[in-house]
């Protein structure tokens, strides 16, 4: 009896130990991120926020029980060498994220992140820079989900002194802000805004893309949820100006900081989930009118016939082929050509100082030039862009700053900039809007 009790007991903490290893291993999950945040360029404008965006995720991501590898204002090879060693624990990781904020730009439809050291004189020394394909396929070796954040659509000067060395032919491979990334099975992209957009720096200590990721990552929901989240709040918080770009592609459901996580589903063939016919339709909307043509309305017309702008998108159709019908049928892209002034005045900015400047701007054929009347000046100023007959147009401006007081992040003078403009022009007069990094407006005045 005593034997039988013995053999009893043996069997009862057996039982509890194989059940205290299942336990063990099923709470046992690794996840590891790699956060890097990149401001203080030597080359090109500095970014205020990335330090901070950089430590307040990692000090939020240790929280959610992930290893966090940190890196703030990294050299190439320091860059290089924290790549690597996210390469290495990835593999190893059932969760793994990457996390940046910091300057990027895509070249030849491949994005690139940028070290704080780097220089641009060439696309050759675009290998100095860390592809974003490269840090998909590190994800891409851990075993249960991937995460990709890049809060790094911000305008980027640099990028333009790669358009003016690669000549005009090659300069079209240059594109705004970042390329769209497809989120490979068991992944989730998200960047801060729509591809080939640019996103703003913000004024407080995080950029609004990582305001919402902090106030959205430790919630105990759905993954897909948390990042629906925000998005929705960089959306609304930006006065519907900057929505983020979101890919998933996760079968099942993953908890962070919940009750469960569920192991993403094997590459075993299924029935795909039937696709929203309008899931896209407030993004292109959106590029539709800036374009602002007929044509983009009717393209916008043709894709999303019964999304929620179709109604919107065929009253612009209407008001457009009313106002052609009422137009002159020849020499209407010469109706603003001539001799314009040009009237450019940026408010203070944080320790930017305000300023006002002039500009003489010619129209031919509709295309408008701006520069400084005094050419000998230093502190350049360039605008260029085509007026179509309805007047509404996105213009480009480029050039090299002046005074370090009279720029946002204090850049050394005879540094170079860009940015864009969006205008609206009558006959006589117009005016317009910078787009990125300050407030800043733009009078135009017909000789």
């Amino acid at each position: 009896m005593r034997a039988l009790s013995r053999f009893c007991l043996a069997e009862l903490c057996l039982t509890f130990f194989v059940c205290w290893l299942c336990l063990g291993s099923a709470s046992a999950e690794t996840r590891v991120a790699l956060v890097i945040g990149n401001g203080a360029y030597a080359s090109t404008a500095q970014l205020p926020n990335p330090s901070h965006d950089a430590e307040d995720v990692a000090n939020s991501l240790k929280r959610s029980g992930f290893e966090v590898l940190q890196g703030i204002d990294l050299r190439q090879a320091d860059m290089q060498d924290l790549t690597i060693r996210f390469a290495r624990a990835a593999s190893r990781a059932d969760v793994a994220m990457f996390y940046y904020s910091g300057h990027a730009m895509q070249y030849n439809g491949v994005n690139y992140l940028m070290p704080v050291d780097a220089v641009l004189t060439d696309e050759a020394d675009l290998k100095r820079f860390v592809r974003v394909d490269d840090i998909v396929n590190d994800l891409q070796q851990a075993k249960n989900l991937r995460i990709l954040v890049l809060d790094s659509c911000r305008d980027n000067p640099l990028a333009e002194s790669l358009k003016r060395s690669a000549g005009m032919t090659r300069a079209a491979s240059i594109g705004r802000g970042l390329s769209k990334v497809e989120a490979p099975r068991g992944t989730i992209v998200s960047f801060s805004t729509q591809s080939g957009q640019v996103a703003a720096d913000g004024t407080g200590r995080n950029s609004p893309y990582t305001t919402a990721f902090l106030k959205h990552i430790e919630e105990p929901q759905e993954i897909g949820d948390v990042f629906r989240d925000i998005s929705s709040d960089v959306y609304d918080s930006s006065g519907k100006t900057q929505l983020p770009e979101l890919s998933l592609s996760i079968i099942g459901k993953f908890y962070l900081n919940g009750p469960v996580s569920v192991t993403v589903a094997p590459a075993a063939p299924q029935a795909a989930p039937r696709p929203d016919p309008c899931a896209a339709a407030e993004a292109h909307w959106k590029a539709a009118d800036g374009i602002g043509t007929l044509g983009a309305y009717e393209d916008h017309l043709a894709r999303f016939p019964n999304c929620i702008f179709a109604t919107l998108a065929r009253a612009r159709i209407e008001g457009l082929k009313q106002k052609t019908a009422l137009a002159p049928a020849s020499g209407e892209t010469k109706t603003f050509d001539g001799k314009w002034d040009v009237t450019v005045n940026c408010t203070s900015s944080g320790k930017a100082q305000g300023y006002t400047r002039a500009l003489s701007a010619t129209v031919t054929n509709g295309v408008l030039h701006a520069e400084d009347p005094d050419q000998r000046t230093t502190n350049t100023l360039l605008i260029d862009g085509q007026i179509p007959p309805d007047g509404k147009t996105t213009l480009s401006a480029r050039g090299l700053t002046g005074q370090s007081t009279y720029t946002v992040n204090n850049a050394p003078p005879g540094s170079p900039y860009a940015y864009t403009i969006d205008a609206q022009f009558e006959r006589t007069r117009g005016s317009g809007k910078r787009n990125e990094l300050r407030p800043c407006a733009f009078t135009f005045v017909k000789r």
